[in-house]
């Protein structure tokens, strides 16, 4: 008994630890995603503000 229980939990190991790093992978590509975002916006912000000729983000500056 003592070797299937062993085995029972190795194979629980080993699957959350699949888990964990699918997780971590998800994590990972979701922050480049928001970061590739947040560059896009404020590229987005800032030629809008030389177009228009406004400080729209109230930064003190135009673009």
């Amino acid at each position: 008994m003592g070797l299937f229980w062993d085995l029972i939990q190795q194979s629980q190991i080993s699957s959350q630890s699949g888990r964990a790093d699918s997780l971590e992978r998800r994590v990972a590509e979701l922050e480049r995603q928001v970061n590739a975002i947040n560059g896009l916006l404020r590229e987005m912000l800032e030629r809008l503000e030389q177009r228009l000729g406004e400080d729209i983000n109230r930064d003190g500056r135009i673009g």
